[in-house]
């Protein structure tokens, strides 16, 4: 084994060795599954006689907090985290030990959730004491919390060292670092800060000759002008956009019960990079997701876009089956606050719903007025299975005229062509829809039907395709069974056989028929996936002579057909001389000959009209929200149970984080476009603090405030609450514009700080929250992904347009063979390519502001052993091999250079160089590539 080889292993074997590392703090995803699934359960069925607010706790026993249900009550702990044996709650709920709720036993599936949240390790986001609870919700006290108070641009600090700073964001910076005792860390260098950059704005890495040009750049603008240069590319909105869709928790599936293709969902996507691309101003981009169909515009390209922002309402996970549809009602507008008040707040408006929120100022009054808002929107059209709701966008007059035009046409020609089938449905095509037996009495000749056969073997009795004789029709694919016609026949004779069957594509292209006559034994297929001649459903398969002394009788069996399902319905007697004369079969052959006809002039028309459809301008369907016609109040669902409702409630905003008058909402109005316009009023004092610190997050790997989608009490303080209220303020009055922010963050000596570790610094400020050096990051997926699939020459850099392949029914077993860019393939909830899911993909099931990032075996593994990997390095060493001119040494270069924005060190290049040697085969010049796919240098961001 190589000196080479044995790095590769080390390498892996560290990463091994580090899976075992977990986070002591939940994730979003198991915060989410408690919020939804374990504590509207314990509020319901617990709290009345477990909580700080029962008359008489019963037991001892307080579930109201995590500290609570953790220490349990007289008989031991309610809960014990990964150990569901020990854990009493759970067997109270089973009705083992003690009965929980007393009155009856819960559903199998709430029991199930309980125990999956007990082996996730309980993760509970109620902290507190066991203690009584206060009542009520003092909103002047809660306007005291920092998030609520008023954005105050603050002055821009003094520091001593005057040299260091190149902007105010590094003077905020510095002055903390200097309060505390520190000193910034070394810039990072040239090839560093440009790698940073590529990654930060576009997801891909910079190539060799972008590197270059970088550093033989001596301008003083030279990084500025490489931003710019980013925030121009295309790429740039692809790799922003990517970072809203997990706020908004995108996915083209519903994910609960049955779960629904959202086959118009990539258009929301396409808004969204469209609107970092083109710098939308970040209030109106707020305002359209909102409200887009109820804001004012006569540009049919911007009304396009305003109604496709909509549907970030109607994106949610959502059970469209659920036949409580007043229920459903609910839970889809519950979602959808959750989801608003987390994007736009930073606030958890969820825990409102069945009570006062414990946390934050935000009574459960707040919670149904918002509520009330999103209730009287169209998000769900009912049906047994239940749709979101789509609207049609609009086109121009001209394309309006056309399409209006071509569907008159079109209407005309489909009366024609259900003409055409009616006739031929009568004389040879499959049998009509409101047929669905035949007679046995209205056919000629002796029936011997299915009930009158002798059956072996296992056949099953159906009804389910019509044009059937008699009552019933027989199926089997078991080649041990059989069915005999053996018909009672007056004299001997030639007859015409008939065999009746049901068509379908599920049968047997090839079922044996045995015929003993007269004259011996003979055998005929028929295929069975095609309608018969004879009324759609019958086969005539010859003349044969019949004697009844000679037991005459057909055999049907599945031993010998070709797979598919074999049918056996009826045999047909035709006597030559009575039934079936010259005339008859004179007119059967004119029958066929109609049939031939009419099938051709079928397949005309449908050819017309879909060149027709074709030719025309498409009517673009769209998830989309509009106002309800009946618009109106609701009241409180007490306990959050929509059948047990208290005060009506009037529509409006969070008290808490209204400065002035409340807004009002009319009585003819949703209130929706009164709520978007409340966000985005430059006096709310969430909606650009959430906004900067979401992108300082983006930038820096760490949000000012950490918990970037909960600025409430639960959540984290800002380490630096003057720098984000600077920003803040400036956000605003430089017209919301995201471009700006990030270039004034980038241009900071602040984002070009090495991320080396000082022994030093790390002693006074271990997590880095004062921000001496930049925090080291882990690639996301997508850009794994398509970093392997740039450097191999496969990615597809093709913008927007539907992604889901043709035809595809179900996100089961999908297969993701795009090439195109991350960001363009298809987010299942219960299907994602094995790369998201190995590098920690936002879970599309819930709204992710910041996502996990794990160091676990099976992320080496995939990197090792994953053919697309292994075909990408691959790929990349033909390439690279194809330029003859170069030496091995510089081939070395460059594909270090190319993979990890660097060259090789002197001990690098010489494993390298024993590795392949002079070898110019792609396999061994594969293996270099892939050993550096793997290594550390590539996965991360300096």
């Amino acid at each position: 084994m190589n000196q080479f080889t044995r790095a590769i292993i080390a390498v892996v074997s560290t990463l091994i060795s580090l899976s075992g590392i977990e986070a002591n703090e939940p994730t979003p995803g198991q915060i989410a599954f408690f919020e939804s699934k374990i504590r509207p359960v314990l509020v319901e069925h617990c709290y009345n006689c477990h909580s700080a607010d029962a008359k008489n706790v019963r037991g001892g026993l307080l579930l109201d907090t995590r500290a609570g249900i953790r220490r349990g009550g007289e008989s031991g702990p309610a809960v014990v985290p990964n150990d569901i044996e020990e854990s009493l709650l759970l067997s109270a709920l089973r009705h083992d030990s003690f009965e929980m709720p007393p009155d009856r036993k819960l559903a199998d599936s709430i029991i199930a959730d309980f125990e999956k949240w007990i082996s996730m390790g309980a993760p509970d986001p109620r902290d507190g004491e066991v203690q009584v609870a206060p009542t009520g919700v003092d909103i002047e006290a809660g306007k005291q919390f920092w998030c609520f108070q008023p954005i105050a641009r603050a002055a821009v600090p003094q520091v001593e060292d005057l040299d260091w700073p190149a902007t105010d964001v590094d003077r905020f910076i510095l002055q903390r670092l200097e309060a505390n005792g520190l000193t910034p860390g070394a810039d990072a260098d040239g090839r560093t800060l440009l790698r940073r950059a590529y990654f930060d704005l576009t997801g891909l890495p910079p190539t060799p000759e972008q590197i270059d040009e970088f550093l033989q750049n001596d301008s003083p603008e030279a990084f500025e002008q490489v931003i710019d240069e980013l925030l121009r590319s295309p790429h740039f909105g692809e790799r922003w956009g990517r970072h809203w869709l997990d706020v908004v928790r995108f996915a083209e599936s519903s994910g609960g019960g049955r779960t629904l293709l959202f086959p118009e969902a990539w258009r929301y996507r396409d808004y969204v990079i469209d609107a970092f691309n083109s710098d939308l101003a970040y209030d109106l981009f707020v305002k359209q997701q909102i409200a887009g169909d109820l804001l004012e515009t006569s540009d049919l390209q911007e009304r396009r876009r305003q109604l496709t922002a909509t549907a970030f309402l109607l994106l949610g996970p959502t059970n469209y089956e659920l036949q409580d549809k007043q229920t459903l009602e609910m839970d889809i507008v519950d979602e959808q606050l959750d989801t608003l008040g987390k994007a736009f707040l930073g606030m958890t408006l969820g825990c409102a719903r069945c009570h006062d929120h414990k946390f934050d100022p935000i009574p459960t009054h707040d919670y149904y007025a918002l509520a009330g808002i999103l209730k009287s929107t169209q998000s769900v059209i009912h049906e047994n299975v239940s749709k979101w709701n789509e609207v049609t966008l609009p086109m121009s007059p001209q394309d309006e005229a056309v399409v209006e035009k071509v569907e008159a046409q079109v209407a005309a020609l489909d009366g024609d062509l259900k003409a055409l089938k009616a006739e031929l449905s009568k004389i040879g095509g499959r049998p009509s829809n409101g047929v669905k037996s035949i007679d046995p009495a209205s056919l000629p000749g002796i029936v011997v039907d299915d009930t009158q056969a002798e059956k072996r073997g296992n056949w099953t009795l159906s009804q389910s395709v019509a044009g059937y004789v008699g009552d019933n029709y027989l199926h089997s694919t078991e080649t041990s069974a059989s069915v005999t016609f053996a018909p009672k026949l007056p004299q001997r004779g030639k007859y015409e056989l008939r065999i009746a069957y049901t068509p379908g594509s599920n049968r047997s292209a090839k079922v044996p028929v045995r015929i003993y006559h007269a004259a011996g034994e003979a055998t005929v297929y028929i295929d069975q996936t095609k309608a018969g001649v004879i009324a759609g459903s019958m086969e005539s398969v010859g003349f044969y002579d019949f004697d009844p002394e000679q037991n005459p009788r057909v055999i049907i069996s599945p031993a010998g057909a070709a797979s598919g399902v074999v049918i056996a319905d009826a045999a047909i007697f035709i006597s030559e001389d009575s039934a079936v004369n010259e005339i008859a079969r004179e007119e059967m052959l004119q029958q066929m000959e109609r049939k031939s006809l009419l099938t051709s002039e079928i397949k005309k028309l449908e050819k017309k009209i879909a060149e027709l459809q074709a030719s025309s301008p498409q009517r673009d369907l769209v998830m989309a929200v509009t106002d309800l016609e009946k618009v109106g109040n609701i009241p409180v669902s007490i306990r959050g149970l929509v059948r047990n409702p208290g005060p009506v409630v009037s529509r409006g905003f969070l008290q808490v984080a209204v400065h002035g008058e409340m807004p009002h909402i009319g009585d003819d109005h949703s209130g929706r476009r009164q709520l978007a316009e409340w966000i985005t009023d430059p006096q709310n004092p969430l909606t650009s603090r959430v906004m900067v610190n979401r992108v300082w997050h983006w930038l820096y790997g760490r949000g000012l405030v950490t918990t970037v989608d909960n600025f409430g009490a639960t959540g984290d303080t800002p380490s630096h609450p003057e720098l984000l209220d600077y920003l803040a303020s400036k956000f605003v009055d430089e017209g919301w514009s995201v471009k700006k922010l990030i270039r004034q963050l980038m241009l900071s000596r602040t984002y070009r700080l090495s991320s080396q570790v000082s022994p030093q610094a790390a002693a006074v400020d271990p997590d880095n929250r004062l921000l001496w050096r930049m925090n080291r990051r882990r690639l996301d997926a997508e850009s794994i992904r398509d970093a392997l699939l740039m450097l191999g020459g496969n990615l597809d850099l093709s913008i927007g347009g539907p992604n889901i392949a043709a035809g595809t029914k179900s996100e089961y077993g999908y297969q993701f063979a795009s090439t195109r860019r991350s960001v363009y393939l298809p987010v299942f909830r219960n299907e994602l390519p094995q790369i998201f899911a190995t590098f920690d993909f936002a879970d599309p099931n819930t709204q992710i502001g910041s996502r996990s990032s794990s160091t676990t075996a099976p992320q080496a593994l995939l990197l090792m052993n994953h053919p697309m990997v292994m075909k990408q390095s691959q790929a990349a060493a033909e390439k690279l091999l194809s330029q003859e001119e170069l030496s091995a040494s510089q081939r070395i270069h460059i594909a270090y250079e190319q993979v990890l924005g660097r060259l090789p060190n002197e001990r690098e290049a010489e494993l390298a160089a024993r590795f392949v040697g002079d070898n110019l085969q792609p396999d061994r010049w594969g293996l270099l590539y892939q050993a550096l796919f793997q290594s550390l240098d590539f996965r991360y961001v300096q």
